[in-house]
């Protein structure tokens, strides 16, 4: 398979240090490994807050900005707005001819949400979000997708949705003789390998005999389409047209907010990375601390402070070692504490904020999201073409 990461981000509010922690960071160690296509979900925004879109393009253009400021490279990743690729939605139109309603309504996110959002959410827009997602995902055939936990189910309704796809339409005459040219070409042992794979798997169910299978495909250095082509035959005993993709679980970043709950701009709880070091330090300021330092001189438990969780992400180790000595024997006071964590926080994004004003200066930004655009479109009118040809529609020139 290819080695292409694909993620994206509501454009509901300002970055703050839990996306730099959490999504931020993943995606910088990603963008040095693979292939990263990394948009802004405009159209999922709307899923939820219909009735208040806000200033979408603004706020694209903002979160854009905000993830070039923290280390996302232009040339190393495509950036791209989801609603200026209109393949995701032609995409999202096709598979939901075929997308069972029952697989929609018994995700656990939308029962979720729908007891937690104080707002109407008797749409079609947010019960098929999940089928949008879909779309986004498999219109640029990843081999992963980082996401957190309770994304998982999306991820695995996802690898559903191409699994009925490929079955549906990837059968025929021409796929039968195309596995036996692909299959006649390969070297003897591993024809013979793949072949024994595929009757073991087929008539016997062995699962560990799919799984020898697709390891020597992925062995043989075959071409990308070669590689669906036998995956297709040995799995679905149809055309792999629609690649399966693998979720890739974000480490969960502890962070906590300025309340003690996790930071997110739905607690209104977060320190944005465009704060000011005056106004971070007044967030911090207000922050609770351990319970049991009700005085200067009671001693407290870091692990029971909400600014111990920030501290471990942004203080050097000296400082860790200096705030548990001091917090457990009260040498130290907790507006002490907040103070040092307050000047780290501020070290770590003086240079984002920086980087920031040139990015703004220099009017970078629309140019980055018009060529991301353009290469997302490349991609993903490809895979429109595909699945319009296996559905027996009318393919443009």
């Amino acid at each position: 398979m290819n080695n292409r990461v694909l993620s994206g981000m509501r454009p509901t509010g300002e970055i703050h240090l839990g996306h730099l922690c959490g999504v931020i960071a993943n995606w910088r160690k990603m963008q040095d490994e693979s292939e990263c296509f990394f948009f802004v979900a405009d159209w999922h925004a709307l899923t939820t807050d219909y009735a208040a879109p806000g200033n979408s393009p603004a706020n694209a253009d903002e979160m854009i900005t905000s993830w070039l400021a923290a280390g996302i490279d232009a040339q190393r990743a495509t950036l791209f707005i989801q609603s200026q690729v209109p393949e995701h939605a032609e995409l999202h139109l096709l598979l939901s001819m075929i997308c069972p309603l029952a697989k929609l309504m018994q995700l656990p996110t939308y029962k979720e949400q729908k007891e937690n959002l104080n707002r109407d959410l008797d749409t079609y827009g947010f019960l098929g979000y999940p089928l949008l997602q879909s779309a986004d995902i498999l219109a640029y055939k990843p081999s992963q997708v980082p996401v957190g936990e309770d994304q998982l189910p999306h991820i695995e309704f996802t690898r559903e949705i191409a699994r009925r796809f490929n079955h549906l339409y990837g059968g025929g005459e021409g796929f039968v003789k195309q596995v036996k040219e692909t299959l006649r070409a390969l070297p003897a042992e591993a024809r013979k390998t793949i072949e024994r794979a595929y009757q073991a798997y087929r008539q016997d169910g062995e699962e560990s005999a799919l799984t020898l299978a697709l390891a020597e495909i992925e062995q043989l250095g075959l071409s990308t389409k070669t590689q669906a082509v036998l995956r297709g035959y040995c799995a679905y005993d149809a055309e792999e047209i629609l690649p399966l993709p693998d979720a890739c679980l974000t480490p969960a970043a502890k962070l906590l907010g300025t309340d003690g709950r996790k930071m997110s701009k739905s607690y209104n709880n977060t320190i944005a990375l465009s704060d000011e070091p005056s106004v971070i330090f007044k967030k911090i300021a207000r922050m609770q601390t351990d319970p049991a330092r009700k005085l200067r001189t009671d001693p407290g438990e870091p692990k029971n402070c909400p600014v111990w969780s920030l501290h471990e992400h942004f203080s050097e180790p000296a400082t860790h070692q200096w705030v548990k000595k001091g917090c457990r024997s009260a040498g130290i006071g907790c507006v002490e504490c907040k103070k040092k964590l307050a000047d780290n926080i501020n070290t770590v994004l003086q240079p984002i904020q920086q980087r920031r004003d040139e990015i703004e200066r220099n009017g970078i930004v629309k140019d980055i999201i018009a060529a991301g655009n353009q290469r997302a479109q490349a991609v993903a009118r490809e895979t429109l073409q595909e699945v319009r040809h296996a559905m027996r529609l009318t393919v443009s020139v």
